[in-house]
């Protein structure tokens, strides 16, 4: 069942479903940053204020509350 970056939990493993939910430039910045359709996304840390620490294709950057919550995921069954 889809759910979105902002209710992911720290420490989890989670594919990108869609970022469409997002506004054009936003999207493409992240599709740029390498967060796009089916990949892998583990979620480092969530800090009080709101921004999800991420580690993407072994890039880590933050994202902001708003922009996580059109970020849809799904979890990964871990093998």
């Amino acid at each position: 069942m889809p759910l979105y970056l902002d209710e992911s939990l720290v420490n989890e493993t989670y594919q990108v479903v869609d970022v469409s939910g997002l506004e054009l430039p936003v999207e493409r910045r992240l599709e740029a940053l390498g967060l796009t359709e089916g990949t892998n996304i583990t979620v480092l840390n969530r800090k009080k204020r709101g921004a999800i620490i991420v580690k993407v294709r072994g890039t880590r950057f933050a994202i902001g509350q708003h922009i996580a919550a059109g970020i849809r995921i799904k979890k990964v069954a871990v093998t």
